[in-house]
């Protein structure tokens, strides 16, 4: 098994942004309590571009708990606020980590 980093970029629904960072908890929640998860780390690029950087124990567990999020919180203010055509979610296999 190798660790893998999940690397999703978004853009937010216009009117969404103010309240984003905090209505996360129930998406750090969720991932907390999927097998294999290890860290998360969310940042905001100037150009307004979100990152959301998900370290995972395997890429078959990043993967299983992408195809489960939306049916158990896609209802989530943090997800509703997403907009879905802009999504880019990627991974890959880590080879160095200090």
């Amino acid at each position: 098994m190798a660790e893998t980093l999940e690397i999703v970029t978004f853009r937010l629904k216009p009117g969404t942004e103010a309240g984003f960072v905090a209505n996360n908890g129930v998406m750090s929640g969720w991932l907390t309590r999927q097998p294999g998860f290890l860290s998360r780390h969310l940042g905001r690029r100037e150009d307004g571009t979100w990152v959301d950087v998900v370290r995972w124990q395997s890429v078959e567990q990043a993967r299983a708990a992408a195809d489960r999020i939306m049916a158990e919180i896609g209802d989530s203010e943090a997800l509703q606020a997403i907009e879905p055509a802009s999504v880019d979610m990627n991974h890959a296999t880590i080879e160095l980590s200090r």
